[in-house]
């Protein structure tokens, strides 16, 4: 639980610091309308900090530190890894140039934060919400944990690699290798676009989502898709155990391993007997699959 910083807290206001350390092992201070210029680690080893509309222009201002609130504030490109091993740390309303932020950390809240260059940004951090949050930037999110999303727009690949008990909302994720290795993924009424969506994770449920993605959803142990859309997604679920209802068609589906998969028709259905048991899944149509197999059909080989 955060702590309010207002109430015996010393105000530092319209400073320009420089220097390494500039402010080392800070406690118990408002900090506003202040630049951090160059100098490393101006607030390592702080707590109980709450900084508004602050300047971060150089490398790691907030490691090792506790119960910071950050608000209508800015890391500029050099303020690179700018939150490592920080805990109970709230940022709102700022903009993020700098990339690697993020690391290690636990209960983080990020509220209409935009990270320009989100490269390795939020890696094995446990406790994190994010509402209205845009990112660009590869490996996002990687092997972080217990996350709350919603509102958050995406364009970068790799993200949630490893990633486990993450619910995500309204999104927008364009994103190719999504969700790779991860474990405990839910996604509600969100866009995702990338190729090879979700391969090696565990137990992925995808509800109420629209969804293009080349050979999407493979490898997955225990995939549950509710009322999905599937455009230009070819050769999904090869090696997936699935339980699926998709609300379209299907181009392709591949090899999967097993349970049920409900569609409106499916353009190609290829069942190879020599990597896997046709008889251990359900194919259910609601049309003829340009193959002019049956509307539903189980065992089939083509």
């Amino acid at each position: 639980m955060m702590k309010s910083t207002q109430k015996n807290s010393k105000e530092i206001r319209n400073q320009y610091l420089t220097g390494e350390r500039a402010l080392f092992q800070g406690h118990d201070l408002q900090i506003i309308d202040t630049i951090f210029a160059d100098g490393e680690s101006p607030l390592k080893e702080s707590h109980d900090i709450e900084l508004l509309g602050c300047m971060f222009k150089w490398k790691y201002p907030l490691w090792y530190a506790q119960n910071i609130t950050v608000t209508k504030s800015t890391w500029f490109e050099m303020g690179r890894a700018g939150v490592w091993y920080t805990d109970h740390i709230s940022v709102t309303d700022s903009a993020i140039e700098a990339p690697k932020n993020f690391r290690r950390c636990r209960d983080v809240t990020l509220c209409n934060v935009s990270f320009s260059n989100a490269a390795e940004t939020l890696w094995s951090c446990d406790r994190v919400k994010m509402d209205r949050v845009t990112a660009k930037g590869d490996y996002f999110a990687m092997n972080s944990q217990n996350m709350e999303i919603t509102g958050l727009t995406l364009y970068g690949n790799y993200s949630f690699d490893g990633a486990k008990n993450v619910v995500i909302r309204n999104s927008h994720l364009l994103s190719k290798d999504a969700f790779w290795n991860s474990e405990n993924i839910t996604v509600y009424d969100s866009f995702i676009s990338g190729e090879y969506l979700g391969w090696n994770a565990k137990n992925l449920t995808l509800v109420n989502c629209t969804i293009e993605s080349l050979q999407g959803m493979c490898y997955i142990d225990n995939l549950v898709m509710k009322n999905c859309k599937l455009l230009n997604t070819t050769l999904a679920f090869e090696y997936s155990t699935v339980d699926a209802q998709i609300d379209s068609s299907i181009d392709s589906v591949m090899n999967p391993t097993g349970g049920v998969i409900r569609a409106e028709s499916i353009g190609e259905l290829i069942m190879d007997r020599d990597k896997i048991d046709p008889a251990k899944t359900t194919i259910i149509c609601n049309q003829e699959a340009r193959s002019a197999q049956p509307c539903v059909f189980r065992s089939v080989a083509v």
